[in-house]
């Protein structure tokens, strides 16, 4: 297979509106039919809604930046830094909170693109580690991780409107 030719650009907040859409879009497409619609819709409308990706957006220490190839956005991913990740709030790692791709661009390598070029910001960063959180529902992407050296440390509760879900913890030394 060849490689695709992709490059990453760091979103701003002239972004947004296309942030919100693919955003809704790729979450739906990967989790949409596992979970309950009404919880699902509310979880949708609460964390991919403008307000919330603006929010997120403007905090220092959260960085997006959309995935590009063939001149289109195949996808994006979100990091955060010291106070603003969720559950470790060490100086030395990173945590990739959300990485997607369009459903018509996954199993292309996009995704090893994608991540070592989160290990090259995270080196950038002077990070040691990358960790992540993924549902243990997903074995797919549980086994993506595992092939690049993460490891699981640990689970926390993840909600999805009402529903409480686990995600596995997940660290990569870098």
């Amino acid at each position: 297979m060849d490689k695709m030719d992709i490059e990453f650009r760091k979103c701003t907040r002239d972004d947004l509106t296309y942030l919100v859409q693919i955003s809704k879009s790729t979450f739906c497409e990967a989790f949409e039919a596992d979970n309950d619609p009404e919880d699902f819709n509310t979880y949708i409308d609460s964390a991919f809604s403008t307000t919330q990706l603006q929010k997120e957006l403007s905090q220092e220490h959260t960085t997006f930046y959309f995935v590009i190839g063939k001149g289109q956005v195949l996808g994006y991913f979100k990091l955060n830094e010291f106070d603003v990740q969720s559950e470790f709030h060490e100086v030395i790692g990173i945590e990739l909170e959300r990485v997607y791709i369009t459903s018509g661009y996954q199993g292309k390598g996009i995704g090893r693109q994608v991540l070592n070029q989160i290990f090259e910001i995270a080196k950038t960063r002077k990070k040691h580690y990358v960790w992540l959180g993924v549902w243990q529902r997903n074995p797919r992407a549980i086994k993506f991780y595992e092939a690049y050296g993460f490891q699981k440390i640990g689970t926390h509760p993840y909600f999805i409107g009402n529903d409480r879900q686990t995600d596995w913890l997940m660290r990569k030394e870098v």
